[in-house]
């Protein structure tokens, strides 16, 4: 990445090659192998531009993996990977965030004691001055970071602040505009709100919706259903590293997306049995009709509605 004033061109880069549909990203059967342990086995996956695509199961089931072929960590050995219609093999993530694709991990790889400014552009500061006497440019880096913050909708009064003193919210928020503004065209979450409050969860979701509408194809890592029904435009589940759903949001209810993320087929065929247990409640358990959504791929979702407004919003410091 360079130092100059050419961060965020692959966002405007006119040039840049698409698939035929235009989706930015697309698995096709893929799946990944560690020795003779099947992690993933035939998982579809595509992201468009201005859309999300929430990613949802339960541990173990194959997430963490479906990110480590997408970031570039981890090859596939299976399927398709393809990037703007082309088949790629990352060796190194670096080879992924120079096509575009970004990933904000859980841990958001900030240091705790470095300001806002300086977490902003860590490992890619910007520099003045003749070689091989170039100095970091303090003034244009926090001017840059506050203008940037801004556009994703985040105001922070103190820039020099320690950003381990913002709230999980509000680091998420910076997190993700910094992968903006870097250039990615592909934005992974990996659990962004597992550790987070309502109200924390709420922000982030906004700013989710933020790099949704300014064009970004988002991969919403998630086990909470609720929050990927708030932002998503399409779902997948995945159980014991296969895809067991995949739906638009209108084709998809919050229920069945429940249903199936918390192994509703599971629930059903145990319904019998736990009501024989007193004081259990099995009114709310799905019965095997129930789990009927639909597993096809739709080619266009409707629009999702809007990302919840979160009261007291904590991008405001």
């Amino acid at each position: 990445m360079t130092n100059d004033d050419t961060h965020g061109a692959i966002l405007a880069d006119d040039s840049v090659p698409g698939s035929a549909d235009g989706a930015l990203v697309e698995l096709r059967g893929a799946g990944k192998s560690y020795g003779n342990i099947r992690a993933l086995h035939g998982v579809d996956l595509t992201v468009h531009p201005g859309r999300v695509t929430c990613v949802l199961g339960d541990n173990g089931a194959g997430k963490s993996t479906l990110i480590k072929i997408v970031s570039g960590l981890h090859q596939h050995t299976e399927g398709e990977f393809l990037v703007d219609g082309e088949p790629v093999r990352f060796s190194t993530p670096r080879e992924a965030l120079d096509r575009g694709i970004a990933t904000v991990y859980q841990d958001l790889a900030t240091v705790p004691l470095m300001p806002v400014w300086r977490n902003f552009f860590l490992g890619s500061e910007m520099t003045k001055g003749p070689w091989p006497v170039r100095r970091l440019d303090i003034a244009r880096m926090k001017r840059t970071a506050d203008e940037e913050l801004r556009n994703m909708g985040i105001v922070l009064d103190d820039l020099d602040q320690p950003i381990g003193t913002l709230s999980g919210g509000q680091r998420q928020s910076v997190a993700i505009a910094r992968a903006v503004y870097f250039g990615a065209r592909v934005l992974i979450l990996d659990e962004p709100t597992a550790a987070l409050g309502v109200k924390q969860s709420g922000v982030v979701l906004k700013y989710i919706a933020a790099a949704r509408d300014r064009g970004l194809g988002v991969i919403f890592i998630t086990h909470n259903p609720h929050h990927a029904y708030m932002v998503g435009d399409h779902f997948s589940v995945l159980r014991l590293g296969t895809l067991e759903l995949s739906a638009a949001r209108s084709d998809v209810s919050l229920e069945e997306l429940t249903n199936h993320m918390a192994g509703g087929a599971e629930l059903a065929a145990l319904k019998h049995e736990l009501a024989q247990v007193r004081g259990v409640d099995t009114e709310g358990l799905p019965e095997e009709a129930d789990l009927t959504a639909p597993t096809a791929t739709p080619s266009a979702p409707k629009a999702t509605t809007a990302a919840p407004t979160a009261t007291g919003s904590e991008g405001t410091a």
